[in-house]
């Protein structure tokens, strides 16, 4: 459940000879690669002995796949390609200190790949092709304070977005050597509303358009004459993925989410595959990977009970052939159902959250409950496998993920609704979730904990200082506790979206954005809090420094206010390697269940040994078996706050 997939992110080669995915060698995820018809010959062709590969794709020159890869965490990715057939590896980025992205694979120059590298200036990333098998860099275009550009397949740029002063948005079009503003954004519409990409010819561009709606259309724009045709929307959600034509570029059906995931059909030359997909029962599914002639497709499917497995659809054949589950040792493991429910907040929103119980307690039996909060917050939670609810149900705890204002996905006033509501009106909804599960009979009001990472981390210490008597205990993971240091310490090339940021959070060189940044500080609160709580970090943070942590047990332990607190110096905004997460899940297995009376398995010394685990603070009494009390354990009167919170 913590460790590495056993197989993931399957793909296949454009010429459909090859399959490729990401899987354990010697402990740590790397490339392999097989022929279509005999996956039991797989091989690995990259030897990576760090905290793994996560992300890589096939190029279209038949020879290469590109991945990125990190230090640690740091965020500095190096893009590299591989040869599967000799197994060469090649750094086709080998800067230090520069981030750099995937831009573009094109079918057209298939000898290169289109890169972002913010090695001129940290804050912006310039456009350069680098070639495959050379390494040669050609500069395509510099960056003049750019959000992103807007390119064809011959990577030449048509449009540049750049991020207004004022929140908005502004699309800039090619002129020459001139950028000239050709379509704006209000700052209303600009957080859903931005370019997709450009049709084969280069002739218009489709975009994602909130203006005159709530929600996110697609639109086809013609890039001479400005003309605007509407192709697609839903009343209630964003649009999500698209499936394109991969001649013309040309949308043929698009997915969306309110509850649960849903394909709509725009071009009757895939009516049939999704009908076919749709008829299989095989649970949520997306078009993963497809072959250049396109008639065999990668599809991943995952339910709430299922982690995932990939099948080879044939087109032509109307055939699915499963390749692998994801986690096959889960195959028979009682996981645990999640349900849909829609929350009403006290301003009326509609909150669309998800409901985990453990399978053996029940219908209308109080039980423990973990409020388990999402990052970003410009992201949402989805119907599907879980880990971290499918782990709590198992220890005995009900689990609740919510989408609070501010989440994406469900149009443009209710992402807005999160602007200069951090710790306020975003910390009413998960109060307000909270409530609704009290009052359900599903949550015992005693026993509730919140627990996120990064936006999560922060929701977290917001509830036990602004609402100290709601909560049992707190799980921190990499959040902020400082919102002026956190803007001031954002990675330089988060530049394009600093005035985003300074839009929902408050600007920091003013007076009223410093003083709205200090007041929803938990950082400043700390003396209110008076239930236990539990925080880790990744030392390598480029987004949340370690430093924010830091200056909250400071504080904490300066007020005489216990806290557990460990730290994982090869981690950065997250916890990747499956030695650490076992480790860290570990301790707050035996926290929660120590505060909200849980099932829990006691912590063995050997279960550490491979972990880069630093305690720094307190959790005295978690890292070997000991036996479980009656009555929660008070640590020497640490938390006799607590003891009113009985064991279950």
């Amino acid at each position: 459940m913590f460790g590495n997939p056993s197989k993931a992110s399957t793909q296949i080669s454009p010429d459909g000879r090859l399959l490729s995915w990401l899987a354990p060698a010697d402990g740590v995820l790397n490339l392999w690669v097989a022929p279509v018809e005999a996956p039991h010959e797989a091989q690995p062709v990259t030897a990576d002995h760090g905290s793994g590969i996560r992300a890589y794709r096939w190029t279209y020159d038949g020879q290469h796949l590109v991945y990125l890869q990190d230090q640690d965490g740091d965020e500095n990715y190096h893009i590299y390609a591989v040869d599967p057939i000799s197994r060469t590896t090649r750094d086709l980025t080998p800067f230090n200190g520069v981030t750099a992205v995937i831009r573009g694979v094109s079918r057209v120059i298939r000898d290169r790949i289109l890169v972002g590298l913010n090695q001129r200036d940290r804050r912006f990333h310039d456009l350069y092709t680098v070639d495959l098998v050379t390494g040669d860099i050609a500069l395509v275009e510099e960056n003049l304070g750019f959000a992103s550009f807007v390119t064809d397949r011959l990577y030449k740029t048509h449009l540049a977005v750049r991020n207004a002063s004022d929140g908005g948005r502004v699309i800039l079009h090619r002129a020459g050597d001139a950028w000239r503003p050709w379509i704006t954004f209000a700052p209303e519409d600009a957080r859903v509303s931005m370019p997709s990409h450009l049709d084969a010819r280069a002739k218009a561009v489709f975009l994602r358009d909130s203006r005159g709606r709530d929600t996110a259309s697609l639109s086809r724009v013609d890039l001479a004459t400005g003309e605007t045709m509407e192709i697609a929307a839903h009343a209630t959600a964003d649009l999500g993925s698209l499936l394109l034509d991969q001649d013309t570029l040309e949308p043929l059906a698009y997915s969306v989410i309110t509850e649960r995931q849903e394909y709509v059909v725009l071009d009757s030359r895939v009516q049939a595959d999704l009908d076919f997909l749709q008829e299989q029962d095989i649970g949520d599914w997306s078009l993963k990977s497809r072959t250049e002639d396109d008639r065999t497709w990668i599809i991943d499917v995952t339910s709430d009970t299922e982690p995932g497995a990939s099948y080879l659809y044939d087109r032509q054949a109307k055939s699915l052939r499963e390749l692998h589950q994801s986690r096959p040792e889960l195959a028979d493991a009682p996981l645990a159902s999640m349900r849909p429910v829609t929350i009403v907040s006290r301003d009326k929103l509609d909150l669309v959250s998800y409901l985990t119980l453990p399978r053996e307690v029940p219908e209308g039996v109080l039980q423990p409950m973990v409020l388990l909060v999402h990052g970003g917050p410009w992201q949402r939670n989805i119907f599907g496998y879980h880990f971290l609810h499918q782990w709590l149900a198992n220890r005995g705890y009900a689990v609740l993920s919510v989408n609070f204002r501010g989440s994406t996905g469900f149009g443009k006033a209710f992402v807005n609704a999160g602007d200069q509501e951090w710790g306020r009106r975003m910390d009413d909804d998960l109060l307000d979730a909270v409530a609704w599960a009290v009052d359900r009979k599903i949550a015992d009001p005693m026993r509730v904990a919140i627990m996120g990472g990064s936006y999560g981390g922060y929701a977290t210490l917001v509830g036990l200082t602004r609402n100290p008597d709601i909560y049992a205990c707190g799980i921190d993971i990499v959040g902020p506790s400082n919102l002026e240091t956190l803007l001031r310490t954002v990675p330089p090339y988060w530049e394009a979206i600093r005035v985003q940021m300074h839009k929902a959070i408050g600007d920091p060189d003013t007076d009223e954005g410093l003083r709205l940044a200090h007041e929803r500080s938990p950082l400043f609160q700390a003396d209110k809090i008076s239930k236990p709580l539990l925080i880790g970090h990744g030392a390598n943070d480029p987004r949340v420094k370690q430093a924010e942590s830091d200056q909250m047990v400071a504080v904490l332990k300066d007020k005489g206010i216990p806290v557990d607190y460990v730290l994982f110096p090869d981690e950065g905004h997250g916890f990747v390697r499956p030695e650490n997460k076992i480790a860290f899940y570990a301790v707050a297995e035996a926290f929660l269940a120590r505060h909200l009376g849980g099932r829990w398995e006691p912590i063995h010394p050997e279960e550490l040994k491979c972990s880069s685990m630093l305690i720094k603070e307190g959790i005295e009494g978690y890292l070997y078996p000991c036996e479980q009390k009656d009555e929660p354990s008070t640590g020497s009167n640490r938390y006799d706050r607590t003891d009113r919170h009985p064991r279950h």
